[in-house]
């Protein structure tokens, strides 16, 4: 299906800035970005939509979620702001512990319907591509439930579904090298000959895996043709950045606690840095030095964590105005940070972007400033959201 959409005021790449806009797209891509005054000949003949001199930046990209589990930890919530720490309240057996809990007491069916519901909110706030980790299930068979529930989601939702296996924490009753070496040696062979993840992500971490056991698990995904990717830096340091950078992974994420060396590891590797806002500001951990790693070079993403826990966030526009009022990043830093980079810590270049040969997958804002739900912190003025060229979403009326 051949379409132009025109009639846009201010086009964010994200990279470069159009005003007076206009987007070509083939079955689902885009074929040709620029002013619409420069349309070329060829592309005036097609269906033309006009979006009544609104701005547009790329379908937001969360590269970082835990979408899927049952229950809340609103008590615990509470207990933080009373001022128990996340640590004390994770040995204790509650945490993700209770989380576990709750997951395993919902069937196949709840998890995939809250999930979704969850999704749907994350649509309206613009976000077109999700990557959504197991992780609450820990035993085998009820990791592979959760990745069953992921890839319903995957087939079912208008985004676009990013599966990922997340070795959490080691479960109770488990010897911790036997752990290890059924999640190395059985559970990611049969995830990745059932086609269930495209990655595998360890929480490197105080209370979760030390160094030498997050090498073994990414060492066997790697070997078993998955990608990798790394909680890192968050409560304590590891070396868990660095650990990513030398094995090529998509991304580490959190780098709460990381130095300037692991800031020059990842950008050497180009392994990109995720940050986390939403956890940190929660948790009431120091926040990423977001400035000083975009300037050494780091690929800079942001994502919403979204998890009953650490980060009940929705909204990635918070997190954007986080980095921006906390990092200090720039808007656009932030929203390249939200896009494009995002899509890179997913090893997806066709996403996050409005270029040419990428999906068109974008936002329209029922405003004619691009940028305006940076500005309304609470609020995110969303007109439509469009799915590989397909509106997926409309807020307001009209065009």
């Amino acid at each position: 299906m051949n379409r132009i959409f025109g009639g846009i005021s201010e086009l964010y790449t994200p990279r470069v800035r159009l005003q007076q806009a206009a987007l070509a797209l083939e079955n689902g891509w885009l074929v040709w970005v620029g002013q619409e005054t420069d349309l070329p000949d060829r592309y005036r003949t097609w269906e033309r939509f006009d979006l009544g001199g609104r701005g547009v930046v790329p379908g937001i990209v969360d590269a970082h979620t835990h979408l899927v589990y049952g229950g809340d930890r609103l008590d615990e919530y509470l207990r933080r702001a009373r001022g128990e720490s996340y640590e004390a309240i994770l040995a204790a057996g509650g945490g993700i512990y209770s989380t576990v809990r709750a997951t395993d007491a919902a069937s196949e069916e709840e998890l995939y319907a809250q999930a979704r519901g969850r999704a749907e909110k994350f649509l309206a706030a613009g976000v077109t591509t999700l990557e959504i980790k197991s992780g609450y299930g820990l035993e085998p068979q009820a990791e592979l439930r959760m990745l069953r529930v992921i890839q319903k989601l995957k087939q079912t939702l208008p985004q676009h579904v990013f599966p990922t296996l997340l070795a959490h924490v080691v479960p109770r009753g488990w010897e911790r090298q036997k752990y290890v070496q059924m999640f190395a040696q059985e559970l990611i062979p049969e995830v990745a000959q059932a086609g269930l993840a495209e990655a595998v992500d360890v929480f490197c971490d105080q209370g979760a895996f030390t160094l030498s056991e997050t090498r073994k698990i990414l060492e066997a995904a790697l070997a078993n043709g998955l990608k990798t990717k790394v909680h890192a830096e968050q409560i304590v340091h590891t070396g868990a950045a660095r650990l990513a950078a030398e094995l090529g992974a998509l991304s580490a994420d959190h780098l709460e606690q990381t130095t300037p060396d692991d800031w020059q590891a990842l950008a050497s590797s180009g392994t990109v840095g995720t940050v986390l806002p939403g956890a940190a500001v929660i948790l009431r951990k120091p926040f990423p030095n977001i400035r000083a790693m975009w300037d050494a070079g780091v690929k800079v993403a942001i994502a919403t964590d979204h998890n009953p826990g650490s980060s009940p966030l929705f909204s990635p526009w918070l997190g954007m105005q986080l980095a921006i009022s906390l990092g200090p990043l720039t808007a656009e830093e932030a929203l390249t940070a939200h896009t494009s980079h995002a899509a890179n810590a997913l090893g997806r270049g066709d996403l996050g972007r409005l270029e040419v040969g990428s999906r068109a997958d974008f936002v329209v804002m029922d405003s004619p400033h691009a940028l305006k739900p940076l500005y309304h912190w609470g609020d995110h003025p969303i007109h439509a959201v469009y799915v590989n060229g397909s509106s997926i979403l409309r807020q307001t009326p009209g065009a």
